[in-house]
C-alpha cells in the first residue's frame, strides 16, 4: 500500500513539472511573437498551480520587462534567482531589470543590486560573454557611488577579447563610446565587422552603433555580412532603409521597409524602436 501511495505522488509530482514546462514553453512562445500579456497571463495562471517554477518566473521576469512593469520585472526575477540561484541567465536578467527599475525610480540602493547580480552571472558563465558585456557595460557607465569602475570595465572586454577577438571589438568600441571617444569607438566598430562575428547580434549592434553615427557605409556594410548569417532576420530591412534614408535614395523603397517593420516586428527592448 505504502509503495503505491509513493508511486502516486510521484505521478503527481512529475505530471505537476510537465505542466509547468509546457506553461514555460507556451510563455516563451508568446513572448517571442511580441504578446507579452498574454504571456503575463499564461505565467500567472501556471504559476498559481506551480510557484516555485522558476523558469515561469523568468519568463514573467522577460515579458514584464519588455511591458516596462519594471517592478514586477525585479519580483519574478529574485524569485527565479532565489529558487535557482545558480543559473547566470536567470542572475544577468535580474541585473537588468535592477537597472530598468533603478533608473525609473533614482534608486542608489536598487543600481547598487544591478552590478551584485550581472558580477553573479560572470562567475556563474565566466565563459558569457553576454554576462561580461552587462557588467562592462554597468562598470564603464556607473557612477562610482553604486559601483562604476573604468578599471573593472577594462579588465572585462580584456577578458571578452581572449573569448571572441570580434566581441572584444565590439566591448572596446562600446566603452569608448560611453566616452564619447567617437572616431576611436568607429574603429572600433569598424574592426569588429572585419573579424568577421559568427552571430547576427553582432553585426545588427554594428549597424545600430553607425545609426547613430550617420554612418550609411558601414550601416550596409554591416547588412550585407549579417546577411550571410540570418537572411530573414527582419531588422535587416530596417537598417536597409536607414542606409537608403542617409543617403537619400530610393526613398520610396525605405518608407515601404520601414512600414512593413513596423507592421510585422513585434517591439522589443533589443530591437530598433518603432519610434526611431
Amino acid at each position: 500500500m505504502i509503495f503505491r501511495l509513493l508511486f502516486v505522488l510521484f505521478l503527481l509530482k512529475t505530471s505537476s513539472g510537465l505542466a509547468a514546462t509546457g506553461a514555460a514553453d507556451a510563455a516563451r512562445a508568446e513572448f517571442e511573437t511580441g504578446n507579452y500579456s498574454a504571456a503575463v497571463k499564461t505565467v500567472t495562471a501556471a504559476l498559481s498551480q506551480t510557484p516555485e517554477d522558476a523558469s515561469l518566473h523568468f519568463w514573467g521576469l522577460r515579458s514584464y520587462y519588455e511591458l516596462r512593469d519594471y517592478g514586477s520585472a525585479v519580483t519574478h526575477g529574485e524569485r527565479a534567482v532565489k529558487l535557482e540561484p545558480h543559473n547566470a541567465e536567470y542572475n544577468r536578467w535580474l541585473g537588468r531589470a535592477y537597472g530598468a527599475r533603478a533608473e525609473e525610480s533614482r534608486s542608489f540602493f536598487i543600481a547598487r543590486k544591478v552590478k551584485q547580480a550581472f558580477e553573479a552571472a560572470v562567475h556563474l558563465a565566466p565563459m558569457s560573454i553576454a554576462a561580461r558585456r552587462d557588467l562592462m557595460q554597468y562598470l564603464a557607465e556607473a557612477p562610482w557611488i553604486v559601483g562604476g569602475d573604468k578599471t573593472g570595465a577594462r579588465e572585462q572586454i580584456e577578458a571578452i577579447s581572449k573569448i571572441d577577438a570580434a566581441e572584444g571589438h565590439l566591448a572596446r568600441g562600446a566603452y569608448l563610446a560611453a566616452d564619447k571617444k567617437w572616431q576611436e569607438a568607429e574603429q572600433e566598430y569598424s574592426a569588429a565587422l572585419d573579424a568577421r562575428p559568427n552571430q547576427i547580434e553582432s553585426y545588427m549592434e554594428v549597424a545600430g552603433f553607425f545609426e547613430d553615427r550617420k554612418n550609411a557605409h558601414e550601416i550596409q556594410r554591416a547588412v550585407d555580412a549579417a546577411k550571410h548569417i540570418d537572411p530573414k532576420d527582419p531588422r535587416l530591412d530596417y537598417y536597409t532603409a536607414v542606409g537608403l534614408i542617409l543617403r537619400r535614395n530610393e526613398l520610396p523603397t525605405a518608407e515601404r521597409l520601414l512600414r512593413s517593420y513596423v507592421a510585422n516586428v513585434p517591439q522589443r527592448s533589443d530591437y530598433p524602436s518603432h519610434r526611431a
